[in-house]
Protein backbone atom coordinates (compact mmCIF):
# COMPACT_ATOMS: atom_id res chain seq x y z
CA UNK A 1 0.00 0.00 0.00
CA UNK A 2 0.94 3.61 -0.19
CA UNK A 3 0.95 6.67 2.02
CA UNK A 4 -0.70 8.79 -0.68
CA UNK A 5 -3.79 6.91 -1.73
CA UNK A 6 -6.80 8.76 -3.10
CA UNK A 7 -10.26 7.93 -1.79
CA UNK A 8 -11.05 5.62 -4.70
CA UNK A 9 -7.96 3.55 -3.98
CA UNK A 10 -8.88 3.34 -0.29
CA UNK A 11 -12.40 2.30 -1.23
CA UNK A 12 -11.03 -0.47 -3.40
CA UNK A 13 -8.61 -1.62 -0.69
CA UNK A 14 -11.33 -1.74 1.98
CA UNK A 15 -14.41 -2.77 0.01
CA UNK A 16 -16.23 0.36 1.16
CA UNK A 17 -17.79 3.04 -0.98
CA UNK A 18 -16.30 6.50 -1.20
CA UNK A 19 -19.57 7.80 0.25
CA UNK A 20 -19.16 5.57 3.32
CA UNK A 21 -15.56 6.69 3.79
CA UNK A 22 -16.62 10.34 3.66
CA UNK A 23 -19.42 9.56 6.13
CA UNK A 24 -16.96 7.95 8.55
CA UNK A 25 -14.90 11.15 8.33
CA UNK A 26 -18.03 13.22 8.97
CA UNK A 27 -18.91 11.26 12.13
CA UNK A 28 -15.25 11.37 13.18
CA UNK A 29 -14.55 7.65 13.06
CA UNK A 30 -11.82 8.42 10.56
CA UNK A 31 -9.61 11.46 10.97
CA UNK A 32 -9.89 14.05 8.26
CA UNK A 33 -7.21 13.25 5.70
CA UNK A 34 -4.61 15.55 4.31
CA UNK A 35 -5.38 17.10 0.97
CA UNK A 36 -3.33 17.69 -2.12
CA UNK A 37 -2.87 21.18 -3.50
CA UNK A 38 -5.78 20.49 -5.83
CA UNK A 39 -8.03 19.44 -2.92
CA UNK A 40 -7.99 15.67 -3.29
CA UNK A 41 -8.08 13.63 -0.11
CA UNK A 42 -4.98 11.50 0.45
CA UNK A 43 -4.83 8.62 2.89
CA UNK A 44 -2.16 6.41 4.33
CA UNK A 45 -2.00 2.81 5.44
CA UNK A 46 -3.29 3.76 8.90
CA UNK A 47 -6.59 4.95 7.41
CA UNK A 48 -6.99 1.65 5.55
CA UNK A 49 -6.30 -0.30 8.75
CA UNK A 50 -8.79 1.81 10.68
CA UNK A 51 -11.47 1.37 8.02
CA UNK A 52 -10.93 -2.39 8.02
CA UNK A 53 -11.28 -2.36 11.82
CA UNK A 54 -14.56 -0.42 11.55
CA UNK A 55 -15.83 -2.89 8.95
CA UNK A 56 -14.98 -5.87 11.16
CA UNK A 57 -16.71 -4.20 14.10
CA UNK A 58 -19.84 -3.60 11.99
CA UNK A 59 -19.84 -7.26 10.93
CA UNK A 60 -19.84 -8.22 14.62
CA UNK A 61 -22.96 -6.11 15.07
CA UNK A 62 -21.39 -3.11 16.76
CA UNK A 63 -22.93 0.28 16.07
CA UNK A 64 -20.80 3.09 14.76
CA UNK A 65 -21.12 4.79 18.16
CA UNK A 66 -19.83 1.65 19.90
CA UNK A 67 -16.94 1.38 17.48
CA UNK A 68 -16.24 5.06 18.10
CA UNK A 69 -15.90 4.48 21.84
CA UNK A 70 -13.46 1.62 21.20
CA UNK A 71 -11.39 3.80 18.87
CA UNK A 72 -11.49 6.68 21.36
CA UNK A 73 -10.20 4.45 24.16
CA UNK A 74 -7.43 3.21 21.88
CA UNK A 75 -6.60 6.80 20.93
CA UNK A 76 -6.18 7.61 24.63
CA UNK A 77 -3.63 4.78 24.88
CA UNK A 78 -6.09 2.77 26.98
CA UNK A 79 -6.82 -0.88 26.34
CA UNK A 80 -10.39 -1.08 25.01
CA UNK A 81 -10.76 -4.86 25.19
CA UNK A 82 -12.53 -4.80 28.59
CA UNK A 83 -15.00 -2.35 27.12
CA UNK A 84 -15.48 -4.63 24.11
CA UNK A 85 -16.21 -7.57 26.44
CA UNK A 86 -18.92 -5.47 28.13
CA UNK A 87 -20.37 -4.57 24.72
CA UNK A 88 -20.35 -8.25 23.73
CA UNK A 89 -22.12 -9.17 26.97
CA UNK A 90 -24.88 -6.67 26.12
CA UNK A 91 -25.13 -7.98 22.56
CA UNK A 92 -25.42 -11.59 23.76
CA UNK A 93 -28.16 -10.59 26.23
CA UNK A 94 -29.98 -8.70 23.47
CA UNK A 95 -29.76 -11.70 21.14
CA UNK A 96 -31.02 -14.04 23.89
CA UNK A 97 -34.03 -11.77 24.37
CA UNK A 98 -34.72 -11.61 20.65
CA UNK A 99 -34.38 -15.39 20.34
CA UNK A 100 -36.96 -15.82 23.09
CA UNK A 101 -39.26 -13.41 21.24
CA UNK A 102 -38.68 -15.27 17.96
CA UNK A 103 -39.43 -18.63 19.58
CA UNK A 104 -42.64 -17.21 21.03
CA UNK A 105 -43.51 -15.76 17.64
CA UNK A 106 -42.79 -19.07 15.90
CA UNK A 107 -45.07 -20.88 18.34
CA UNK A 108 -47.78 -18.28 17.79
CA UNK A 109 -47.52 -18.61 14.01
CA UNK A 110 -47.61 -22.41 14.21
CA UNK A 111 -50.72 -22.22 16.41
CA UNK A 112 -52.32 -19.70 14.06
CA UNK A 113 -51.56 -21.96 11.10
CA UNK A 114 -53.02 -25.03 12.83
CA UNK A 115 -56.13 -23.07 13.80
CA UNK A 116 -56.45 -21.67 10.28
CA UNK A 117 -56.21 -25.10 8.66
CA UNK A 118 -58.88 -26.43 11.01
CA UNK A 119 -61.22 -23.52 10.28
CA UNK A 120 -60.69 -23.12 6.52
CA UNK A 121 -64.00 -24.77 5.68
CA UNK A 122 -65.89 -22.38 7.99
CA UNK A 123 -64.74 -19.20 6.24
CA UNK A 124 -67.29 -17.78 3.82
CA UNK A 125 -66.25 -15.95 0.70
CA UNK A 126 -66.62 -12.19 0.97
CA UNK A 127 -66.70 -12.06 4.79
CA UNK A 128 -63.18 -10.71 5.02
CA UNK A 129 -60.08 -10.52 2.93
CA UNK A 130 -58.38 -13.18 5.05
CA UNK A 131 -59.18 -13.73 8.72
CA UNK A 132 -55.80 -15.37 9.26
CA UNK A 133 -53.97 -12.11 8.54
CA UNK A 134 -56.63 -9.97 10.20
CA UNK A 135 -55.91 -11.70 13.53
CA UNK A 136 -52.51 -9.98 13.52
CA UNK A 137 -49.30 -10.96 15.24
CA UNK A 138 -48.12 -10.87 18.80
CA UNK A 139 -46.13 -7.87 20.09
CA UNK A 140 -42.99 -9.98 20.68
CA UNK A 141 -43.17 -11.14 17.08
CA UNK A 142 -43.29 -7.54 15.90
CA UNK A 143 -40.27 -6.68 18.05
CA UNK A 144 -38.30 -9.68 16.84
CA UNK A 145 -39.06 -8.94 13.19
CA UNK A 146 -38.12 -5.28 13.65
CA UNK A 147 -34.80 -6.29 15.23
CA UNK A 148 -34.05 -8.70 12.40
CA UNK A 149 -34.90 -6.02 9.86
CA UNK A 150 -32.53 -3.57 11.54
CA UNK A 151 -29.49 -5.81 11.14
CA UNK A 152 -26.97 -4.52 8.67
CA UNK A 153 -24.02 -6.82 8.42
CA UNK A 154 -22.64 -5.64 5.13
CA UNK A 155 -20.15 -3.25 6.69
CA UNK A 156 -21.66 -0.14 5.18
CA UNK A 157 -23.48 2.41 7.26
Amino acid sequence: MSENMKIGEVAKATGLTTKTIRYYEEVELLPEPERTASGYRVYGDEAVSRLKFITKGRRLGFSLAEIGTVLDLHGQARHPCRHVVALLDRKVAEIESVLADLNSFRDELAGLRDSAVTNLDQVRDGESVCSIIEQGIHHEGELALAWLGSLNLTGSR
